[in-house]
């Protein structure tokens, strides 16, 4: 015989079956035993004893609520004893993977529950790929309006001594259908997955080479409104005819833009960013801008030279016909503030590759809006009329 440390002897117990009959009478059975002091067997279960049965098919459980799988939680019920409680799923971006789970454990930022609240698995990322419908849609595009400007380009090379080329300025011309190349193409930077070379350059880039060609639509009707004044009798504005007021236009709107750009790169440059709370199920990779103030403060830069363009333009407008460009640059850029004017709400309640998508789309549209508007009517006359342009040619040797 052996004490613990206390004094007290092993503990010996029995382990009896007890069973509660409808007529109110007990029977007891004896199945097994604990003995502390056998080190080999302390707890003892006859097998062979007839444990539950004839009154219980299988082992009677305690709880009186079904136990919960995996991807749920046990949530207590008001008023009820601990052992009732009822089975809630995990939440979105929860999971569980064990029965009769207190908590749901949260997954990580990069990724989401499955849809057996489970498991945690990698999120979709979201951005405005070259594999996806509104992409390649976009891409294809680009690269349409791209070409048709190199046409258009190629034809006033061709034809450059034409009456036709030589009425609309077509070195103005010439540089403007060079930007307006340049745009398409700089919408292929804002597709495919953001990295930190097209952070920085994109929107740079777009915000220069847009600047060049809304202050080259601007040149060119000043140009129109300068020489059309220089012709009446007496007038001061002959000795600024010709291409040194529209290249200091150009330059001195082209320079101030580029100041803005390097500002913005020098103090709060773009970076990629991954975005991981506005959508449970994704992950919107995009390009944070740094500074939201200097890219809206290039959006307002622009929108003023095309205001400027379309004011100056319409006072213009009812020149005689050898100046009517003023009137297609009018329309052009009706049509480009009004779509730059819709761009404004249009980003701002986007998000993810729609936002993108939406200044892609803008600036797709105002650069075709200006190739359209303004280089359609003189491709017209030089295949569809040139009686026109031959016409203007006799006049002018006469």
């Amino acid at each position: 015989m052996s004490f613990k440390a206390n004094g007290d002897p092993p503990a010996q117990f029995d382990i009896v079956k007890w069973l509660f009959l409808n007529d109110g009478s007990t029977v007891s059975r004896k199945v097994g035993s604990f003995d502390e002091s056998n080190e080999e067997n302390q707890l003892y279960i006859n097998s062979s004893a007839d444990l539950w049965s004839p009154n219980f098919p299988e082992m009677p459980r305690s709880l009186c609520s079904e136990p919960c799988s995996p991807g749920y939680r046990k949530s207590k019920i008001e008023g009820e004893p601990p052992c009732c409680y009822d089975c809630v799923q995990c939440g979105d971006g929860e999971m569980s993977n064990t029965t009769d789970a207190v908590t749901c454990v949260k997954c990580p930022e990069d990724q989401k529950s499955n849809r057996q609240k489970t498991d945690c698995v990698p999120k979709a990322l979201n951005y405005l790929s070259y594999m996806d419908t509104l992409g390649a849609s976009l891409a294809s595009a680009a690269i349409i309006l791209f070409i048709t400007a190199s046409v258009v380009l190629g034809i006033f090379v061709k034809y450059w001594d034409t009456p036709i080329v030589r009425a609309s300025n077509r070195n103005l011309s010439c540089l403007l259908l060079i930007s307006l190349m340049l745009c398409f193409l700089c919408t292929l930077l804002f597709i495919g997955r953001p990295t930190k070379i097209f952070c920085l350059v994109r929107q740079a880039a777009f915000g220069i080479i847009f600047i060049i060609s809304v202050s080259t639509v601007l040149a060119k009707t000043l140009t129109v409104i300068i020489a059309f004044n220089a012709t009446k009798p007496g007038s001061k504005l002959k000795k600024y005819v010709g291409t040194q007021l529209a290249i200091f236009i150009v330059s001195a709107c082209s320079l101030c833009v580029t100041l803005i750009c390097v500002v913005w790169m020098a103090s709060s440059p773009p970076f990629p960013e991954a975005d991981t709370y506005s959508e449970t199920d994704t992950i919107i990779l995009l390009c944070n801008e740094g500074s939201v103030t200097f890219f809206f403060c290039i959006i307002g830069y622009i929108g003023t030279l095309a205001l400027l363009s379309f004011i100056a333009a319409f006072l213009a407008k009812d020149f005689p016909d050898r100046f009517n460009e003023a009137k297609n640059i009018t329309f052009s850029m009706l049509g480009f503030c009004s779509v730059w004017g819709a761009f404004v709400p249009a980003y701002l309640s986007s998000k993810g590759s729609r936002m993108v998508a939406v200044e892609i789309f803008a600036i797709l549209s105002s650069s075709a809006g200006l190739l359209i508007c303004i280089f359609a009517p003189k491709c017209f006359i030089i295949f569809l009329r040139p009686e026109l342009n031959t016409r203007e040619i006799v006049v002018k040797r006469s």
